[in-house]
């Protein structure tokens, strides 16, 4: 009969359960299961190179940059800079200047300066440059004259080592390192004072050729030195 007590705790059952499934709180499993999982962001570095000249900073890159990108490492801001590297050195001998070049360090740099040793006498320090200058300009140089230039950052923390000032005001004798902070360069004479020196050793050969003829021919016996007869 549809009113039995069966029928209705039959009814009952098959309405509630499902209800009573359905409020059971979700498994994080299944639901991690469900999730596919997204393919990590490319890992670029960025476009920054140490030895380019003005080179902006690189975390200023990394806000301006459209995806994620890495920075190099840099040493402690709380320690002094390492040494830079010193690369090419251009000499100009006819103009007595010097186009230097260098590479930044991996640590935090808030300037530059150069130093340069004119043989015996001490350093010469050149002006501040900003983070960003990686290039610079010596002039005043002599031909023929031997230098050591040497390249110097600095952060808060100090300034970084050079090895020339170990020697002091004797840096010309002191061994540099191939990659190193300091170099020794030598600037060439200029041709103009080539041609006035091979003018002048000229000038003088022939002034000794003639002498040693007038010594010979017309001196030599007026001076008591009569030839030898055979």
């Amino acid at each position: 009969m549809p009113g039995s007590p069966c029928f209705l705790w039959l009814l009952a059952v098959t309405c509630l359960v499902p209800r009573a499934q359905s409020l059971d709180p979700p498994d994080p499993e299944e639901e991690d299961e469900d999730q596919t999982p997204l393919p990590p962001w490319p890992a670029i570095h960025c476009d920054y190179d140490r030895c380019r000249h003005l080179q902006v900073p690189c975390q200023e890159l990394q806000r301006v940059s459209p995806v994620p990108c890495l920075c190099p490492g840099l040493s402690s801001p709380d320690k002094p800079p390492e040494p830079p590297r010193l690369g090419e050195v251009h000499i100009m001998a006819e103009e007595g200047r010097a186009l230097v070049h260098w590479c930044a360090p991996s640590s935090p740099v808030l300037q530059y300066w150069l130093l340069l040793w004119e043989g015996s006498r001490g350093p010469q320090r050149g002006p501040s440059l900003n983070a960003t200058v990686r290039r610079a300009e010596l002039g005043g140089l002599k031909p023929g004259g031997t230098y050591v230039i040497c390249v110097v950052a600095s952060n808060k923390a100090g300034d970084s080592h050079a090895v020339a000032q170990e020697g002091g005001e004797n840096s010309e004798h002191v061994d540099l390192p191939a990659f190193g902070p300091c170099s020794r360069i030598t600037v060439p004479l200029r041709p103009a004072t080539l041609v006035h020196l091979a003018v002048g050793v000229g000038t003088a050969l022939a002034l000794l050729s003639c002498s040693a003829l007038v010594w010979h021919f017309c001196l030599r016996d007026r001076w008591g030195c009569p030839r030898r007869r055979l």
